[in-house]
């Protein structure tokens, strides 16, 4: 029991720090391209925030097998290189035991990603679907952002406003108010409007959404030309495009598990094998994990960790392409995802059994 909780804490600290990095660098990430949809127009900043927080049971579901993967590589490679881990096989403690104690290291994050695949990264996929939703019907005043030239409605109208008032919130109030229009339709001349404020309005009888100026001088005209027309007007409004509606078609990924189970739709099959299978990953990276973290003391600990990582990503690549593949129709369920565990876990066996092979592939066939 002293042994499994030494080489416990060994692998979760290594795993927990591998976990806190790489989910900054994909958070960050992400919330840039966010942070750069907003800007430009394509939803409020008030939803920056619930966008990334759904994202996160995706970000970890897929974080925490590799960061139990190198995990074990490093911890169990500082080992090697210190000959610690020498002297606990040299002291009656069998690799077998080793790879059991790290199986039980392992279910911590088995039960995580079981939480996280089957149930919390679908309820974020959903979430954010809804958010997506909700924010294609806001018209482009609540999507402003002050001190920004923004375009809308494929870029027939630029906006720039100095100052909002209210926040983000609908009825909010704009100050100091620049807007272009031009029209793709016809032959009218663009038109520039200059206003103290602006507000949305919406007309109760038909339903129409305006952007109503208020203290507007208006410019029409051609641009290179002095054919302009200028004309000044207390109040004004510009009738805004309608909001895209459509029936919310969530993703697979959206969808509850208990809706994937027993479904013959190909997509619902491979979403449900792509779940269970960031489960299954667990074991099967364990297996491959502790034969390779064998080091000479000489190498260091280090010297196997960009071969695995290659390695990992291998086997993730060749799931994600064996999904699309079931998705599509292309391959049988029946063999899916299973037959890219199945020939990892062979080879997981093999390494496990010949240590000489592990090594040969981990270095590259070099002495």
């Amino acid at each position: 029991m002293i042994i499994f909780r030494y080489l416990s804490k060994q692998i979760l600290q290594v795993m927990l720090s591998v976990s806190l990095i790489l989910l900054v660098v994909g958070l960050t990430s992400r919330f840039i391209q966010y942070l750069g949809a907003a800007v430009a127009g394509d939803f409020s900043s008030d939803a920056l925030f619930f966008l990334v927080i759904n994202r996160l049971p995706d970000f970890l579901m897929v974080i925490l097998p590799l960061a139990l993967f190198l995990g074990i590589l490093l911890a169990y490679g500082r080992m090697y290189a210190d000959n610690e881990m020498i002297i606990l096989l040299s002291s009656g403690f069998s690799e077998f035991q080793l790879l059991l104690s790290s199986l039980g290291s392992a279910a911590f994050a088995m039960v995580s990603v079981a939480l996280l695949s089957l149930v919390l990264a679908p309820w974020g996929a959903r979430n954010i679907e809804e958010i997506k939703l909700a924010q294609s019907q806001l018209t482009e005043i609540d999507l402003i952002v002050p001190g920004q030239f923004q375009d809308f409605d494929d870029g027939k109208r630029v906006t720039y406003v100095e100052q909002s008032l209210n926040g983000n919130r609908a009825g909010r109030e704009l100050q100091n108010v620049f807007v272009v229009v031009s029209d793709t339709i016809g032959e009218r001349p663009p038109r520039v409007f200059l206003a103290d404020t602006a507000q949305a309005e919406i007309d109760p009888t038909t339903g129409a959404r305006f952007m109503r100026l208020e203290n507007v001088v208006q410019y029409e005209g051609e641009p290179g030309t002095a054919e302009f027309s200028i004309g000044q007007f207390d109040t004004q409004a510009l009738l805004l495009p309608e909001p895209t509606t459509y029936d919310v078609d969530l993703e697979d990924k959206s969808l509850r598990t208990a809706e994937l189970i027993g479904s013959v739709q190909a997509s619902h099959i491979a979403e449900l094998q792509w779940r269970l299978s960031m489960i299954l990953l667990i074991p099967v990276i364990v297996l491959i994990a502790v034969p390779l973290s064998r080091v000479n003391p000489r190498q260091g600990q280090y010297s196997k960790l960009m071969s695995a990582a290659l390695l990992y990503a291998i086997y993730f690549i060749l799931l994600q392409f064996a999904k699309e593949q079931v998705a599509d129709g292309k391959l049988a369920a029946s063999f899916g995802l299973w037959g890219v565990h199945l020939f990892f876990i062979g080879f997981g066996a093999l390494i496990y059994r010949y240590p000489q092979v592990g090594e040969y592939l981990a270095v590259g066939g070099r002495k």
